[in-house]
């Protein structure tokens, strides 16, 4: 059975962002991690023992993972990748290493810029249409992986003013309006539960309240169809959770995470809480927190009420969740070569193959969109194996109200053969959100035929 690399991935994930830091972005660890598996195979000694500290798994198990992701791709999540030679390259050193990638891994002599750039739109959904690296005579190896998903919300959000991202928001029709705020000791109903909608949590709005002062209009998630939780992490703390699901496709989903701390928590942290529970939240409420175990009020994660009801609860006590986020957007290229990363690594193997000194660039373009009906991302991740630099150097470039920056994950999920798949659980994107952005026209109407 092949182990699907979750906590690997993870300990990857932790690396990439934490080099990219806490601006606003969206990247796809997996992406470049499935790079560093392809290559794993090929190195020997030192090398390998480094690339199996990066991949947190031995070469052979990272390569199998792999295989098993690639030869059987996600309904909604489109994969592939690619290793190319220069013309004139010997093949017979590549042939033993080029022998054990996935069937699905395209090689062959290394196109020009304009078939580069056609390989990335076709495997991105037009998303990503130029190749993060330029080709040059100094190339001798490319390595190349791209991720794209495009999907629907099975239940899309209701829009609100954006007032409802902060405090005592008056827009909150949940709410009766003879509800009190604050009433400790009170029952719950089916309908009107403790912490409801976007004011959920405990702690205040934080620094990003301003969100609220900024966006005219931003998302609730419906009554019906998301799910939203506290979850109690490690470093992270106390987090806010939401979850909307595409419109599954073959028994294949993806669940898109949305993952809030209070302000003062690295986003290092929020992220990798987010990492923590996304295997499990597919098909639960991980780690989740009991409302009645917080403290009512106002606080970084939204706002904590209790008001008398009417319920069925068998204790009498019934707990709701609503959730208040913004649109967001986001576009990157990452620089892959930071120490740490792997890919340094991956061009000394290679190098090993071809029985010369190379250098290596390694980059990943990335874009996200997040709206009213639905998600779309997609990643190019490409390393290229050149000849020995020039002296001067490698060039580098270096409601729950989601009121503030938080962490964003898309998880797969797959059970095409009534059990868990390859792909179930597995993270495929991860952003950062600092930057949200007012709903576009497509956000306002039913959705367009792309959704």
């Amino acid at each position: 059975m092949t182990t699907i690399p979750y906590d690997p991935l993870a300990r990857y994930a932790a690396r990439l962002h934490a080099d990219l830091g806490g601006r606003h972005h969206v990247a796809s660890p997996l992406g470049a991690w499935l790079l560093l598996a392809l290559a794993a195979p090929a190195a020997t000694g030192a090398v390998r023992d480094e690339l199996a500290e990066v991949l947190g798994v031995d070469g052979e198990t990272a390569a199998a993972a792999a295989t098993a992701l690639l030869d059987r791709p996600h309904p909604l999540v489109p994969s592939a990748t690619a290793v190319w030679h220069r013309p004139g390259t010997d093949p017979d050193r590549l042939a033993g290493w080029w022998d054990g990638l996935p069937r699905s891994t395209a090689t062959g002599p290394l196109p020009d810029r304009a078939g580069l750039d056609a390989w990335a739109r076709e495997h991105t959904l037009g998303l990503i249409d130029r190749f993060p690296l330029t080709v040059s005579p100094r190339v001798l190896l490319a390595l190349a992986s791209a991720l794209a998903t495009r999907i629907s919300w099975a239940t899309p959000f209701d829009l609100v003013p954006g007032t409802a991202l902060g405090p005592d928001d008056p827009h909150d029709a949940t709410r009766p309006d003879d509800a009190p705020a604050h009433r400790p000791g009170a029952g719950h109903g089916p309908d009107q539960e403790h912490g409801h909608g976007p004011d959920q949590g405990h702690g205040s709005a934080g620094p990003g309240g301003g969100w609220a002062g900024r966006l005219a209009r931003v998302l609730r998630s419906p009554e019906h169809g998301h799910r939203a939780w506290i979850a109690a992490t490690g470093p992270a703390g106390d987090v806010a959770v939401h979850a909307a699901g595409a419109v599954e496709r073959d028994g294949a989903g993806l669940v898109v995470l949305s993952v809030l701390a209070d302000p003062a928590v690295p986003p290092a942290d929020v992220l990798a809480a987010g990492y923590a529970l996304a295997g499990a939240a597919v098909d639960g409420e991980p780690a989740r927190r009991s409302l009645f175990d917080l403290p009512l009020g106002p606080g970084p994660l939204g706002t904590l009420r209790e008001e008398p009801v009417r319920t069925a609860a068998r204790d009498g006590r019934e707990e709701r969740h609503r959730a208040v986020l913004p649109c967001w957007s986001a576009r990157d290229e990452h620089d892959l070569t930071a120490p740490g990363l792997g890919f340094a690594a991956v061009g000394r193997a290679l190098g090993g193959l071809l029985g010369v000194d190379v250098g290596v660039e390694a980059r990943q373009t990335t874009v996200a969109h997040y709206g009213r009906y639905g998600f779309e991302a997609a990643a190019v991740t490409g390393a290229f194996a050149l000849t020995s630099l020039p002296p001067e150097g490698v060039r580098r470039s270096a409601e729950l109200r989601f009121g503030h920056p938080y962490a964003v994950l898309a998880v797969a999920t797959d059970r095409r053969d009534g059990a868990p798949g390859p792909w179930h659980g597995l993270p495929v994107f991860s952003a950062w959100v600092a930057e949200p952005r007012e709903p576009v026209d497509s956000d306002l109407v039913d959705p367009p035929e792309s959704w």
